[in-house]
């Protein structure tokens, strides 16, 4: 099969899905296993295609013309091959802890959830698969419009209030700030495809420079910078399974990885850092880094907590692209899949708490380690890979992310990264020490309506999230495929060996890079 048929492949299955999964709307187990199978037909799709990107083919494929010289088309480059690998194996294991979840929770409408979740994938592989402005547009589109009847899929108001204030939002920044900044680098260089080294070098001005880039920033809301961040707290009133959609497989990661891709591809990383047209994005995406984790450290709701944390680590990203150098950028890169695999973990965990105690708040979770520690051992190695510890994933991207701001003299991002870690331990090791080491407390045991006699979550739930936790540890131990293609993203080539620190000054688990 060849690889542009593959391309296809990936946007058409979970695309075909969609159709398929209504006719068995009375039948459950054969609509879940319509699911699980379209997620691992895209699995191998993926798989396949990423051993023949890793080997140097670059497939492309033409759909339509829409105008002359602006088609829908796909291409198949490096950082869109990590964001395709992160969804593709993720839908494999959200589909399975979905089923234990919308079960064990008896939650309605289910047959809509698993569409509206397949053509939310579908859009996904359109994003990472973009060659040029135009096509992701479209599929970016494509992908808030399906993720919001899963937003408001509890029916209720509060979730109705949430996915308005969701659909307002990331529909108003991208038409209002995202749809004219396409549409003015349109008009100056007279295309949009995505171009190794930018192409808006040498054809505007410092100060149209820095406009434009404010446009795409502000423009791509799913990317969570502040201000324009409050759709995502207001969107975890949806079940758990969309809140590790939208946080770790898709919605989210669309954002930055949009970002990261418009800054090296239609900017060029060595044009924004000749001009210092972009150096205010730093400062942008430092406050968003420290004032989400603040707001997180007050957060008693664990969802909540949860994502005031994810708008911080979405904007490691955002900061270690504006540090402008090609090893902050492979930081970027490697800084979404580490944190998407860590993240859906700890969604998937206080998914587990909830369906199996019915406990949403922090506080109530002393003890609860002891009830149900496949759950809070997971939900340890997620939050231990937020903080940036070594023999977790998210340990990667920081490493680079750092030494890129040291060898860049950028200290203020330096800063950031330090404060930001202590901040992350601030508010994730209080809930694993209390779940583990502290007692029951008395009073909220006694309480059935809040911590009954319980114990793990339902199997499914507790087979997904084990999975992510490994593959949290597993990503820091075998690094090379994510590392070989966050670096081929910025074509260093064999000059990347001399940016990787000596194996004897890694953590043993990292001498997989050289």
């Amino acid at each position: 099969m060849t690889s542009e048929t593959l391309i296809i492949l990936a946007l058409a299955i979970p695309a075909v899905a969609v159709g398929i999964i209504p006719i068995f709307n009375s039948q459950p187990n054969l609509r879940e296993t319509i699911t699980l199978s379209a997620a691992g037909l895209l699995f191998m799709a993926i798989f396949t295609l990423l051993i023949r990107v890793l080997e140097g083919e670059r497939p492309e494929v033409e759909l339509i013309q829409v105008v002359p010289e602006l088609p829908i088309s796909f291409a198949v480059e490096p950082l869109g091959m990590i964001f395709a690998a992160v969804a593709g194996t993720l839908w494999i294991v959200n589909s399975i802890y979905s089923i234990g979840y919308m079960r064990g929770n008896n939650e309605p409408r289910q047959t809509p959830f698993y569409m509206c979740f397949a053509l939310a994938i579908s859009a996904t592989m359109g994003i990472a698969f973009a060659d040029n402005l135009f096509t992701l547009f479209l599929f970016y589109e494509i992908l808030t419009l399906s993720t919001y009847p899963l937003v408001t899929h509890k029916g209720t108001d509060e979730a109705r209030a949430g996915g308005r204030l969701y659909l307002v939002l990331l529909l108003g920044t991208s038409t209002v700030l995202l749809l004219p900044a396409i549409i003015w680098t349109w008009f100056l260089t007279g295309t949009l495809e995505f171009t190794p080294g930018g192409i808006l070098g040498g054809k505007v001005d410092d100060l149209t420079l820095g406009l434009l880039l404010a446009l795409y920033v502000f423009g791509i809301g799913k990317a969570a910078v502040m201000p324009v961040h409050a759709w995502l707290p207001a969107a975890m009133v949806a079940p758990t399974p969309v809140s590790a959609l939208l946080h770790a497989v898709a919605v989210v990661k669309a954002g930055v990885f949009t970002m990261l891709k418009v800054v090296v591809y239609i900017f060029g990383i060595e044009n924004l850092a000749a001009t210092g047209a972009g150096d205010w994005l730093l400062y942008v995406a430092g406050f968003t880094v420290i004032m989400a984790s603040v707001i997180a450290l007050r957060q008693d709701n664990l969802k909540r907590r949860l994502a005031f944390s994810t708008i911080s680590q979405l904007s490691y990203v955002v900061l270690a692209t504006a540090i402008l150098t090609p090893i902050s950028a492979i930081g970027a890169a490697m800084h979404i899949a580490a944190h998407a695999i860590s993240k859906i973990t700890l969604f998937f965990a206080a998914g587990s708490v909830y369906t199996a105690a019915h406990v949403t708040e922090v506080s109530q979770m002393r003890g609860i380690g002891r009830k149900m520690p496949w759950t809070m051992t997971a939900f340890a190695i997620g939050g231990l890979s937020m903080i940036g510890l070594p023999l977790t994933a998210g340990f990667l991207g920081k490493w680079f992310i750092l030494q890129g701001a040291v060898d860049s003299g950028k200290w203020f991002a330096v800063a950031v990264i330090v404060l930001s870690t202590i901040l992350n331990a601030g508010y994730f090791l209080p809930v694993i020490v209390s779940s583990f080491l502290k007692p029951i407390d008395e009073k909220t045991s006694k309480d059935d309506t809040i911590f009954h006699n319980h114990g793990e979550a339902p199997l499914p739930i507790v087979i997904a999230l084990t999975l992510t936790a490994a593959g949290t540890i597993a990503l820091f131990i075998f690094p090379g495929a994510l590392f070989d293609l966050a670096s081929a993203m910025v074509d260093l080539g064999t000059e990347v060996t001399n940016i990787v620190p000596e194996p004897s000054t890694l953590p043993a688990g990292e001498i997989g890079y050289e």
